[in-house]
């Protein structure tokens, strides 16, 4: 594809907003349209970024359409997603990609079918400290996890497993290359019907620990994971996009601890990661978080959601 990659966002609230903005912006992008079911929502922002606005994602003029970028409630990601894989446009899904299992392999199957390109929207793997600092993971055996928001003024259509915490599951399962043995998972639910607050404690084959903790009712917002592994301390702020690493190493026969902070160059990761789907897009590849990989992350999160139902009967 050597002309501009001809690109739609479809759902353009607190999220998508920015889905759009920041395509607007990309070189080598043509943004092509802006759906939205609210009414006046798609022809406000559409109207910022002089692009045509429609309704509903049956609008969108197919013919040269290359991708969509899909940031709707989850409930209906299917409904949006399937309809343009099959026809043969590739798509990124916020996370998590779908409201069940089922749902997520029936996108998976098409892509692979139409041989078009399917994104999970992770955005935290493209955060330049979780870049930096995952390179530096190696056979960790405590993982400490905290992910803590204010109420958000958005969305809550899911518990808060599948809303902030399955971020930090993607993250484990890219980490630590062995297989989950053990979950332990407690919920809360305060300001919603569904689980405000969780914790998790993970036990993989290798004999790592992790425990996670994600809120969206804390005073503070706290966005941190911290890996313990033999010889060493690596840490991630999400928020500060900063990372640190401690090694122990011997100096004249006794025992001394270096490192510091690592050389991180900012970026804001949703454009990057629009930029890694668009690269994938335009060179048939793989993109950084593929539906697999978002599947993954959605299995795991189900898994600690039905361990948190049986503990709590």
């Amino acid at each position: 594809m050597s002309a501009a990659l001809r690109i739609a966002v479809v759902g353009v609230g607190h999220l998508g907003q920015h889905h759009a903005r920041l395509l607007a912006s990309m070189d080598g992008v043509q943004l092509v349209g802006i759906v939205d079911t609210k009414p006046g929502r798609a022809g406000e922002i559409a109207s910022k970024l002089g692009v045509p606005s429609f309704t509903h994602f049956g609008e969108l003029p197919l013919d040269g359409l290359d991708a969509v970028t899909i940031a709707v409630p989850t409930v209906s990601h299917l409904q949006v997603a399937l309809p343009l894989i099959d026809a043969g446009v590739s798509v990124l899904v916020e996370k998590p990609l779908a409201s069940s299992l089922d749902d997520a392999d029936k996108m998976i199957e098409s892509a692979a079918r139409r041989g078009v390109v399917l994104a999970a929207g992770h955005t935290e793997r493209f955060n330049p400290a979780v870049v930096a600092a995952l390179p530096l993971v190696s056979n960790p055996r405590f993982i400490e996890v905290h992910r803590l928001g204010t109420f958000p003024e958005r969305s809550l259509d899911i518990d808060v497993i599948f809303d902030l915490m399955i971020h930090d599951l993607d993250l484990l399962l890219t980490s630590v290359k062995s297989e989950i043995v053990s979950i332990e998972a407690i919920g809360v639910n305060v300001l919603t019907p569904k689980t405000d607050i969780a914790n998790v404690r993970l036990r993989f084959e290798s004999g790592c620990i992790a425990n996670v903790t994600a809120s969206r009712i804390s005073r503070d917002k706290i966005r941190k994971v911290r890996f313990f592994q033999r010889a060493s301390y690596l840490s991630i702020d999400y928020a500060a996009q900063e990372a640190e690493i401690y090694r122990l190493v011997a100096q004249n026969g006794r025992p001394q601890i270096e490192g510091g902070k690592l050389d991180i160059k900012r970026d804001e990761p949703l454009r990057a990661e629009l930029a890694d789907f668009v690269g994938a897009v335009r060179d048939r590849r793989e993109p950084g978080v593929s539906g697999r990989a978002g599947r993954d992350a959605l299995a795991l999160a189900t898994k600690v959601a039905e361990t948190m139902e049986a503990s709590a009967v």
